[in-house]
């Protein structure tokens, strides 16, 4: 008896899917809950879990789109474990090893150095064989922590080329990618992702519906810097957690919201299509993350209730569920203001597009030693350590002086991080 494979429920405006990759290969014996196939959609990333343990059988290829609900594979649960096992558990090192099934790597694996008791997939213990990674080092995605094939992977390409890159699709390591011929003149093809798809079509979207501008100032980040410097030792001892730019930003942007309402609120349409004005008596922050398939803006709740230190480990989780595409279709809603930091590519300026339906969007950039005044008004020349600042915003709904005294009190409360506990 098969038991089918179905593309699960990820909220009602997720319709359908693409699917990324098959995680295990047809006829492989599988465990109940062991993910076997990523689904990507317009929103997030799924990982579809076998129903039941038994021989895998797929039914569609990668690449193929399918409906939330469709059937794209089975089981056979009556098909017996590879060596007679009706349930293989690890086992502690013995002195015989037990037969391996084909496709195992234990014995790579203690060849390589591997330990056999890491938590970890024979396809993931086999690659990080091959590869000489040590499996201590690597951040297991899958259920309970057990480290899977694509995260070692990821640990691989971040050694060859610095930032991790996206595997969809992408050859085993045994197959290297063909590369372009040198001086050719060929051009290819490939199929935009749900997700490059829903980005596109959500910029466009806040191009043409709303009065976008963008207005600049500039901060002097030696208070932040030097009150960080100070601190981060005892912070991230008492905290767990470093003490980032981030948890600043988002305090100022609070403190700023608050001062001026508005650029918190959202434009809606009633049933009859009138627009009206809904205001947000929370600040429920998103925060731009770059992941390898595309920009993904996950959602900090209650940002006005958090400690520096709850922010901190708050925008590292949701970053780390964005890398690894674990993110829910929850934690992307909701937001009533987003912050994008594109200084962490080395922009020096740039004009953010808004989040709809939300009226603003404040872009941080790097920071660059400049000659500015300073002391302030003394006439005199000094070297500080300066960021731009962005704020674009909804001119339907906030008005430019509003908006720029917004972004003054931004930079006030980051020159003077202490106006920040002062509630000034």
């Amino acid at each position: 008896m098969a038991v089918d494979i179905v593309i699960p429920s990820a909220g009602e405006s997720v319709t359908s899917g693409v699917i990324s990759r098959w995680l295990k290969n047809d006829g492989d014996f599988v465990k109940r809950d062991e993910d076997v196939l990523e689904v990507e959609t317009d929103k997030v990333t799924l990982a579809v879990p076998a129903p039941a343990a038994g021989v895998l059988k797929t039914g569609v290829k990668p690449g193929d789109t399918v409906n939330i609900g469709q059937v794209v594979g089975a089981v056979d649960d009556k098909a017996a474990a590879p060596g007679g096992a009706a349930a293989p558990k690890p086992a502690a090192p013995a002195a015989t090893p037990a037969p391996q099934a084909e496709g195992s790597s234990n014995g790579h694996a203690a060849a390589a150095g591997v330990d056999a008791d890491v938590r970890a997939t024979p396809l993931a213990k086999k690659l990080a064989s091959e590869h000489g990674v040590d499996l201590a080092n690597v951040h297991g995605s899958g259920a309970g922590g057990r480290i899977r094939e694509q995260d070692v992977q990821q640990l691989i390409e971040a050694k060859d080329s610095g930032p991790a890159v996206a595997t969809v699709a992408k050859p085993a390591p045994s197959s290297p990618a063909p590369q372009p011929v040198a001086g050719s003149n060929a051009s290819r093809r490939e199929r935009m992702s749900p997700l490059r798809q829903r980005i596109a079509q959500r910029l466009v979207e806040a191009q043409h519906t709303a009065a976008m501008l963008t207005t600049f100032n500039e901060v002097d980040m030696s208070a932040v810097m030097s009150l960080r410097s100070a601190h981060k030792e005892a912070f991230e001892k008492k905290n767990g957690v470093g003490l980032g730019f981030m948890s600043f930003f988002v305090k100022a942007v609070v403190h700023a919201l608050k001062g001026f309402p508005t650029v918190n609120a959202s434009i809606v349409t009633d049933r009859s299509g009138q627009m009206e004005v809904e205001h947000h008596d929370f600040y429920d922050v998103a925060v731009a993350v770059g992941t390898p398939k595309g920009l993904t803006v996950p959602v900090l709740r209650g940002c006005d209730r958090l400690s520096f230190a709850q922010i901190e480990s708050g925008i590292k989780e949701l970053a780390g569920k964005a890398r690894d595409g674990k993110l829910t279709l929850a934690e992307l809603q909701g937001g009533t203001f987003t912050i994008t930091n594109g200084g962490i590519y080395g922009s020096l300026m740039s004009t953010p597009i808004l989040n709809p339906p939300q009226s603003g969007i404040l872009g941080m950039h790097s920071i660059k030693n400049r000659a500015v005044e300073y002391p302030v008004g003394s006439g005199q020349v000094g070297i500080r350590p300066m960021m731009y600042l962005a704020l674009s915003y909804d001119h339907r709904l906030v008005d430019g002086a509003e908006a720029v005294q917004f972004l003054v009190s931004i930079k006030n409360s980051l020159e003077s991080p202490e106006r920040l506990l002062l509630g000034l």
